[in-house]
């Protein structure tokens, strides 16, 4: 286990973020190293979160969009999308038609192994080089894809010994499918809107500037558009407040920093991102992570 999945792990202890199925409460499944769920149905009070395991999701149906790292992706059934690991996501559904999705998280240390042999090369690559990424399936291939999620929810619930050597098999047909469709695919984004337009502007303009002071007023300057008009969409298209993405995104970004950056203290770190006050980046990254940013640091420097 990567030591990033370590600390998620030792957080996870301290909040459990409780996933429902059907009448069934179950903590996160990304905890294992390999686990594909279906879900129906709606999203509860899932916000913005990231996870060290890499996530392949597949959109069934449905109506909303994905906010994914720096990218909103508008959904449509038949949807795949690629995302790297510590990768800021939130799904923002229309809770009035069913939302139907597969979620296949695996963790790449634990994967790696089984990629290794001459005829599985580069079976990663699309995850490492195209970090997060949406291709559209259709026909057969779609079909195909399908089936293999379907096999891969059925076999993560079984418990006999030979199940789990049966998903990584599914898993590596899952991947080379992948490779082929990414030679082939073509993820150039489109809106059907305005507002996702513009929701899109905001956070390239936030992942640009999210470590400064940032105030509406700066938008409505750079994007030319009335501030209360900006707050209104980039709620409707994401459900979330800009400034809501704006402190999960500095969040997420001081995490990476705690692992990679050793040599920073927690206070370091706190104006690195772009806060203010200590106090305030320790209240936050609380209520987000689940620890302290002193507790997160000290697992860093321990695993």
């Amino acid at each position: 286990m990567s030591k990033y999945a370590t600390l998620e792990r030792s957080c996870t202890k301290q909040k459990t973020d409780l996933f429902v199925r059907g009448s069934a409460v179950r903590p996160p499944f990304h905890i294992r190293p390999l686990e594909a769920h279906y879900s129906e149905g709606g999203t509860g009070n899932i916000h913005f979160h990231s996870h060290t395991h890499f996530e392949l999701y597949y959109f069934h149906g449905g109506k909303g969009n994905y906010l994914i790292g720096d990218k909103i992706f508008v959904l449509a059934p038949g949807d795949l999308i690629l995302m790297h690991g510590m990768t800021l996501h939130c799904p923002n559904v229309d809770r009035t038609v069913p939302y139907k999705r597969t979620i296949v998280h695996f963790d790449p240390a634990f994967v790696k192994p089984f990629t290794e042999s001459p005829f599985a090369a580069n079976m990663l690559q699309p995850f490492y080089e195209l970090k997060n990424y949406r291709m559209h399936l259709e026909g057969e291939q779609r079909a195909e894809v399908e089936a293999i999620l379907a096999k891969m929810c059925k076999i993560s619930l079984e418990t006999s010994g030979l199940a789990r050597d049966r998903l990584i098999v599914a898993f590596l047909d899952l991947l080379l499918i992948v490779n082929e469709c990414c030679q082939a695919s073509d993820s150039t984004s489109s809106f059907p809107s305005d507002k996702e337009r513009h929701a899109q502007n905001i956070i390239d303009y936030v992942e640009e500037h999210y470590h400064e002071d940032l105030h509406l007023e700066q938008l409505e300057e750079t994007l030319h558009l009335n501030k209360y008009y900006l707050s209104k969409l980039f709620k409707e298209v994401t459900g979330a407040t800009i400034f809501d993405y704006i402190y999960h995104r500095r969040i997420n970004q001081s995490k990476i920093h705690f692992v990679l950056d050793r040599d920073m203290t927690v206070t370091d770190v706190c104006y690195k991102v772009g806060f203010k006050h200590p106090s305030h980046f320790t209240r936050m990254f609380k209520s987000r992570v689940g620890c302290t940013p002193e507790q997160f640091r000290k697992r860093a420097l321990n695993s």
